[in-house]
């Protein structure tokens, strides 16, 4: 399948991308270092699109389609991903401080574990199950409670 990439270098991509972004369908495309800082993409889809090095710091991405993304070195903080549908994203590297994340699923995504971590710490509801951050503590264990398996009886 054919992907349209987007680099903000190419005149005629940065031209193409219309200044209206909210509720566009923008799947399949390829953001290559973009800079989509402060960009309106609520409701946008964005469903299988590839953003690598992209920069959407500060976006409304509330309640877009960003389902099976990948989405490599990102920069998502301050974003609003309210109700966004982020269900098998690939998020490595990627990263999510301040970002609004509620009512956002998470499932099947795949993330840095200090991510998964950190968006656990605030998430709730459905964005908290979508997370597997019960799994996430319960999996948990500190080395003081747990037992010594490569050297039985320590």
């Amino acid at each position: 399948m054919s992907v349209g990439a987007l680099y903000p270098s190419d005149p005629s991509s940065v031209d193409a991308l219309d200044t209206d972004l909210h509720g566009q369908n923008l799947q399949n495309n390829e953001f290559v270092k973009y800079d989509l800082s402060g960009k309106d993409l609520g409701d946008a889809n964005l469903s299988g699109s590839f953003f690598s090095v992209a920069n959407l710091t500060n976006a409304n991405l509330s309640g877009a389609n960003l389902q099976n993304v990948i989405a490599y070195a990102t920069r998502f903080d301050n974003a609003d991903l309210s109700g966004a549908n982020l269900s098998g994203a690939d998020l490595m590297k990627s990263f999510f401080d301040g970002a609004n994340i509620d009512g956002a699923d998470f499932s099947d995504a795949v993330l840095d574990k200090t991510q998964q971590k950190s968006l656990c710490e605030r998430a709730s509801g459905k964005t908290f199950d979508s997370l597997k951050c019960g799994a996430l503590r319960e999996s948990y264990v500190p080395a003081s409670l747990g037992e010594n398996k490569l050297n039985p009886g320590s």
